[in-house]
Protein backbone atom coordinates (compact mmCIF):
# COMPACT_ATOMS: atom_id res chain seq x y z
CA UNK A 1 0.00 0.00 0.00
CA UNK A 2 0.77 3.52 -0.41
CA UNK A 3 -0.56 6.34 1.40
CA UNK A 4 -0.33 9.85 -0.19
CA UNK A 5 -0.82 12.20 2.85
CA UNK A 6 0.69 16.01 3.47
CA UNK A 7 2.59 16.52 7.35
CA UNK A 8 -0.29 17.39 9.78
CA UNK A 9 -3.52 16.63 7.76
CA UNK A 10 -6.33 14.42 8.52
CA UNK A 11 -4.17 12.00 6.48
CA UNK A 12 -2.53 11.68 9.74
CA UNK A 13 -5.09 9.33 11.14
CA UNK A 14 -4.42 6.94 8.15
CA UNK A 15 -0.73 6.99 8.96
CA UNK A 16 -0.99 6.43 12.30
CA UNK A 17 -3.69 3.41 11.97
CA UNK A 18 -0.76 1.52 9.35
CA UNK A 19 1.61 2.25 12.21
CA UNK A 20 -0.20 0.45 14.40
CA UNK A 21 -1.33 -2.46 12.39
CA UNK A 22 2.00 -2.90 11.19
CA UNK A 23 0.90 -3.06 7.83
CA UNK A 24 3.48 -2.65 5.26
CA UNK A 25 3.09 0.30 3.39
CA UNK A 26 5.33 3.24 1.48
CA UNK A 27 4.50 6.77 2.54
CA UNK A 28 4.76 9.58 -0.31
CA UNK A 29 4.03 13.67 0.73
CA UNK A 30 2.04 15.91 -1.45
CA UNK A 31 2.31 19.50 -1.76
CA UNK A 32 -1.10 20.63 -1.36
CA UNK A 33 -0.84 23.75 -2.75
CA UNK A 34 0.53 23.05 -5.92
CA UNK A 35 -1.25 19.56 -6.01
CA UNK A 36 2.46 18.01 -6.52
CA UNK A 37 3.99 14.69 -5.00
CA UNK A 38 7.53 14.56 -3.66
CA UNK A 39 8.22 12.23 -6.69
CA UNK A 40 7.13 15.37 -8.79
CA UNK A 41 3.54 13.66 -10.34
CA UNK A 42 0.51 15.60 -10.98
CA UNK A 43 -1.47 14.86 -7.31
CA UNK A 44 -4.72 14.83 -9.30
CA UNK A 45 -4.11 12.25 -11.51
CA UNK A 46 -4.32 10.73 -8.52
CA UNK A 47 -6.85 11.87 -6.40
CA UNK A 48 -8.78 14.30 -8.82
CA UNK A 49 -10.39 15.99 -5.59
CA UNK A 50 -6.73 17.05 -4.96
CA UNK A 51 -7.25 16.23 -0.98
CA UNK A 52 -5.33 13.84 0.97
CA UNK A 53 -5.18 10.98 1.96
CA UNK A 54 -5.82 8.68 -0.58
CA UNK A 55 -4.18 4.99 -0.42
CA UNK A 56 -3.20 3.21 -3.55
CA UNK A 57 -4.31 -0.69 -2.42
CA UNK A 58 -2.57 -2.07 -5.71
CA UNK A 59 -1.02 -0.35 -8.45
CA UNK A 60 -4.40 1.57 -10.22
CA UNK A 61 -6.53 1.07 -7.54
CA UNK A 62 -6.92 4.37 -5.00
CA UNK A 63 -9.44 4.54 -1.82
CA UNK A 64 -9.77 8.66 -1.01
CA UNK A 65 -12.46 10.15 1.96
CA UNK A 66 -10.95 8.85 5.70
CA UNK A 67 -14.35 6.85 6.21
CA UNK A 68 -13.07 4.49 3.34
CA UNK A 69 -9.53 4.53 3.94
CA UNK A 70 -9.67 3.87 7.81
CA UNK A 71 -12.08 1.13 7.50
CA UNK A 72 -10.18 -0.66 4.73
CA UNK A 73 -6.93 -0.54 6.81
CA UNK A 74 -8.84 -1.87 9.88
CA UNK A 75 -10.55 -4.56 7.55
CA UNK A 76 -6.82 -5.40 6.53
CA UNK A 77 -5.30 -6.03 10.18
CA UNK A 78 -6.08 -8.57 12.44
CA UNK A 79 -7.40 -6.33 14.94
CA UNK A 80 -11.22 -7.75 15.52
CA UNK A 81 -11.28 -3.83 17.00
CA UNK A 82 -10.28 -2.19 14.30
CA UNK A 83 -12.58 -4.30 11.96
CA UNK A 84 -15.54 -5.60 13.26
CA UNK A 85 -17.73 -8.38 12.04
CA UNK A 86 -19.79 -6.67 9.32
CA UNK A 87 -23.45 -5.97 9.22
CA UNK A 88 -23.01 -6.14 12.91
CA UNK A 89 -24.01 -2.90 15.24
CA UNK A 90 -20.23 -2.86 16.39
CA UNK A 91 -19.34 -2.19 12.65
CA UNK A 92 -21.90 0.25 12.29
CA UNK A 93 -21.31 2.20 15.35
CA UNK A 94 -17.81 2.41 14.25
CA UNK A 95 -18.80 4.16 10.61
CA UNK A 96 -21.09 6.21 12.45
CA UNK A 97 -18.01 7.58 14.62
CA UNK A 98 -15.76 8.24 11.84
CA UNK A 99 -18.68 10.07 10.29
CA UNK A 100 -19.06 12.19 13.66
CA UNK A 101 -15.46 12.88 12.98
CA UNK A 102 -15.65 14.23 9.50
CA UNK A 103 -18.21 16.83 11.09
CA UNK A 104 -15.92 17.92 13.66
CA UNK A 105 -13.42 18.08 10.44
CA UNK A 106 -15.79 20.59 8.95
CA UNK A 107 -16.05 23.02 11.56
CA UNK A 108 -12.89 23.02 12.55
CA UNK A 109 -10.80 22.84 9.11
CA UNK A 110 -13.23 25.64 7.95
CA UNK A 111 -10.77 27.89 10.16
CA UNK A 112 -7.76 27.27 7.23
CA UNK A 113 -9.81 28.98 4.77
CA UNK A 114 -7.65 32.51 4.04
CA UNK A 115 -9.30 35.45 4.42
CA UNK A 116 -12.15 34.50 6.93
CA UNK A 117 -13.99 37.27 7.28
CA UNK A 118 -14.67 37.91 10.60
CA UNK A 119 -18.69 37.38 10.56
CA UNK A 120 -18.00 33.90 8.29
CA UNK A 121 -14.87 33.26 11.49
CA UNK A 122 -17.82 33.84 14.09
CA UNK A 123 -20.20 31.36 12.63
CA UNK A 124 -17.52 29.02 12.46
CA UNK A 125 -16.79 29.53 15.83
CA UNK A 126 -20.08 28.64 16.75
CA UNK A 127 -20.34 25.58 14.56
CA UNK A 128 -17.06 24.40 16.24
CA UNK A 129 -18.22 24.82 19.93
CA UNK A 130 -21.52 22.62 19.22
CA UNK A 131 -18.77 20.09 17.67
CA UNK A 132 -16.66 20.02 20.61
CA UNK A 133 -19.55 20.03 23.10
CA UNK A 134 -20.81 16.87 21.32
CA UNK A 135 -17.61 15.27 21.24
CA UNK A 136 -17.47 15.95 25.42
CA UNK A 137 -20.41 14.90 26.03
CA UNK A 138 -20.42 11.63 23.51
CA UNK A 139 -16.66 10.88 25.66
CA UNK A 140 -18.98 11.55 28.96
CA UNK A 141 -21.03 8.88 27.85
CA UNK A 142 -18.80 6.82 28.06
CA UNK A 143 -16.25 4.50 30.48
CA UNK A 144 -13.34 4.25 28.31
CA UNK A 145 -11.82 7.91 27.06
CA UNK A 146 -12.63 6.61 23.80
CA UNK A 147 -15.56 7.04 21.30
CA UNK A 148 -16.39 3.38 21.00
CA UNK A 149 -17.05 0.89 23.75
CA UNK A 150 -14.51 -1.20 22.06
CA UNK A 151 -11.44 1.48 22.80
CA UNK A 152 -9.01 2.69 20.78
CA UNK A 153 -9.97 2.52 16.65
CA UNK A 154 -9.52 4.55 13.75
CA UNK A 155 -12.07 7.24 14.74
CA UNK A 156 -10.15 7.71 17.78
CA UNK A 157 -7.01 8.00 15.86
CA UNK A 158 -8.83 10.77 13.33
CA UNK A 159 -10.49 12.84 16.31
CA UNK A 160 -6.81 13.39 17.93
CA UNK A 161 -5.76 14.85 14.54
CA UNK A 162 -8.32 17.23 14.18
CA UNK A 163 -8.67 18.11 17.56
CA UNK A 164 -4.81 18.62 17.41
CA UNK A 165 -5.74 21.50 14.81
CA UNK A 166 -6.72 23.57 17.59
CA UNK A 167 -3.45 24.41 18.54
CA UNK A 168 -2.37 26.16 15.33
CA UNK A 169 -5.88 27.52 15.32
CA UNK A 170 -5.91 29.38 18.65
CA UNK A 171 -9.09 27.55 19.30
CA UNK A 172 -9.80 27.32 23.52
CA UNK A 173 -10.15 23.88 24.19
CA UNK A 174 -10.14 24.28 27.82
CA UNK A 175 -13.89 24.02 28.30
CA UNK A 176 -13.27 20.26 27.10
CA UNK A 177 -11.16 18.35 29.35
CA UNK A 178 -12.22 14.90 28.09
CA UNK A 179 -11.25 15.70 24.38
CA UNK A 180 -8.01 16.86 25.30
CA UNK A 181 -7.32 13.59 27.03
CA UNK A 182 -8.42 11.99 23.86
CA UNK A 183 -6.04 13.82 21.43
CA UNK A 184 -3.03 13.73 24.21
CA UNK A 185 -3.68 9.58 24.83
CA UNK A 186 -3.71 8.97 20.99
CA UNK A 187 -0.70 11.17 20.45
CA UNK A 188 1.43 9.46 23.29
CA UNK A 189 0.72 6.11 21.40
CA UNK A 190 4.16 4.95 19.86
CA UNK A 191 2.57 4.50 16.10
CA UNK A 192 1.41 8.13 16.70
CA UNK A 193 4.88 9.10 18.07
CA UNK A 194 6.76 7.95 15.00
CA UNK A 195 4.13 9.06 12.33
CA UNK A 196 5.18 12.25 13.51
CA UNK A 197 8.55 11.87 13.51
CA UNK A 198 8.41 10.44 10.08
CA UNK A 199 6.32 13.26 8.63
CA UNK A 200 8.57 15.69 10.16
CA UNK A 201 6.31 17.04 12.75
CA UNK A 202 8.45 16.25 15.92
Amino acid sequence: MKLYYSPGACSLAAHIMLNETGLPHELMRVNLKVKKTADNQDYTTINPRGAVPALEIKPGVVLTQNVAVLTYIGQQSDSKVFHPTPDTVEFFRQLEALGFCEDVHSAIGGLFAPDLPDVTRERQMGLIGRRLTQVEAQLANGENGYLLPAGFTQADALMAVILNWTVPLKVDMSAYPKAIALRDKVFARPAAQKALKEEGLI
